[in-house]
């Protein structure tokens, strides 16, 4: 967890594969983070230019990981009520962080019942991803590679836990990059992140 393992190669296999559809999604921390990298003040959003970046570098669609902690919002306040009703223990706690659930697995296994059941907003996005949006655009899932760009190491371990690939082997997210190797790889590919135009993001329900 303290220097992550390299995933920039995996990445850029995808891109030149011509079967490969590369999807992005970053996680709100990295746009306030990534600005950093390229001399602008700690904290500086950079939002539209982090979008265009990653679409310069190939990226077929970038979305906002957003969506996927406004579904883990209502899907942790849906189980919170049934565990009100004695559904489950209480206090509940949550399992958006894959450090924080490793964590409660190796030192306090007794509590893991009170972690909730919903996964992560990276990996209810890749669900997403992979299922409704695949079916909607026309695409295998198999053919998609989806790229989650986190501020946090642990997040490559999370995408390699078993309950988070399909019954038929395909990974809901396949790689995850931290805000310091996008920022190496844009870097490569020298572009000029602080003269880039803002982009928006890609409506992953439409």
């Amino acid at each position: 967890a303290f220097i992550e393992q390299p995933s920039t190669e995996e990445v850029w296999n995808a891109i030149a594969d011509p079967k490969k559809f590369v999807v992005a999604q970053t996680a709100p921390s990295t746009r306030a983070a990534i600005g950093e990298g390229f001399g602008m003040p700690p904290g500086t959003p950079a939002t539209g230019k982090m979008v265009t970046a990653l679409r310069r570098l190939g990226f077929d669609a970038v979305f906002d990981t957003n969506l996927g902690a406004d579904l883990t919002i209502m899907e942790e306040a849906h189980e919170f009520l049934r565990r009100l009703d004695g559904a489950g223990p209480l206090p509940i706690l949550t399992s958006c962080s894959s450090g924080w659930v490793n964590f409660l697995e190796k030192f306090y296994p007794e509590l893991i019942p009170h972690a909730s059941t919903c996964r992560s907003p990276m990996t209810m996005l890749s669900s997403l991803i992979k299922t409704y949006y695949a079916e909607k655009t026309g695409r295998d899932p198999r053919d998609i590679h989806v790229v989650a760009i986190m501020p946090c190491v642990a997040k490559k371990i999370e995408i390699r836990r078993p309950e988070h690939y399909f019954a038929d082997g395909i990974p809901l997210t396949d790689t995850v990059l931290t805000t310091r190797e996008l920022i190496w790889m844009i870097q490569c590919y020298g572009i000029d992140f602080n003269g880039l135009p803002d982009g928006e993001f890609d409506l992953p329900l439409g």
